[in-house]
């Protein structure tokens, strides 16, 4: 059963992401199960796979067992970047095995970015595997999906921690776990100060893991990041807990 009002807000980082695990524990073992769930990049593609109905223990495995060339591969042909990102619809196919977002047992969003209006693009319905694809299209690594019109690329890009898309899906309450900092280097669309503002709303609590020193594109961290993510849950829900916020933010 979900609880009422509460969100799930992961940020994208590449493999750092494996540390939205480790939160996921720690909030599976205080009974708390999130009503809407929104991520951006990695956080998505977490995000999605909790959102399915997903154990943690097959999301454990495929953070441990998975390679670029489950989400992308290598391609020569010019299209913008250069990883082919179809391998990662045949994963969802396979591993997720829910083609609609609106067919999730969960609410879900996938951030974007809109790169002619450099704008937050949160996909909700249709394509799960092309939402995903858009929410990772990292400039020069994936090609950006084309989608009624928008050029879609990756949602840190304007939103790389996904408050504001989460409670746009109904959540009242907001965990939020950050892996990275905001792309604030890029000219794109400078956003930092307006998501450290939702950061600081009544109602957030913010988990930051430590994963300074842990690789962002390789995998060999992964255990040490899953860890990271439980010992930052477990230390902001106990600082909740005695600021005397925990009812009102996450009970």
């Amino acid at each position: 059963m979900t609880t009422p009002g509460l969100g799930l807000a992961l940020g994208g980082g590449a493999v750092l992401g494996a540390a939205h695990l480790g939160a996921l524990r720690v909030l599976e073992e205080r009974g708390l199960q999130p009503e809407f769930v929104a991520g951006t990049s990695a956080g998505a593609l977490v995000g999605a796979a909790y959102a399915a109905g997903l154990s943690l223990d097959a999301i454990d495995a495929l953070m441990r067992e998975g390679r670029w060339h489950d989400v992308g591969r290598l391609t020569l042909s010019p299209r913008l970047g250069v990883l082919d990102p179809r391998p990662l619809d045949e994963t969802v196919a396979a591993r997720v095995g829910v083609a609609l977002i609106e067919d999730l047992p969960v609410a879900f969003g996938a951030v974007t970015t809109d790169l002619l209006t450099r704008q937050e693009v949160v996909l909700t319905r249709g394509s799960l595997a092309r939402a995903l694809r858009a929410s990772i299209a990292i400039p020069g690594l994936f090609p950006p999906v084309v989608d009624e019109g928008r050029i879609l690329i990756d949602g840190g890009m304007v939103a790389n921690l996904p408050i504001a898309a989460v409670r746009a899906l109904g959540a009242t309450r907001v965990i939020a776990v950050r892996v990275r900092p905001e792309w604030e280097y890029l000219p794109i669309a400078p956003t930092a100060e307006r998501i450290a503002r939702l950061e600081a709303e009544p109602g957030t609590i913010v988990v930051r893991p430590e994963v300074t020193g842990l690789s962002m594109w390789t995998t060999g961290d992964v255990p040490r990041l899953i860890e990271a993510g439980r010992r930052a849950a477990e230390l902001a829900l106990e600082a909740a807990e005695d600021l005397g916020v925990a009812d009102e933010q996450v009970g």
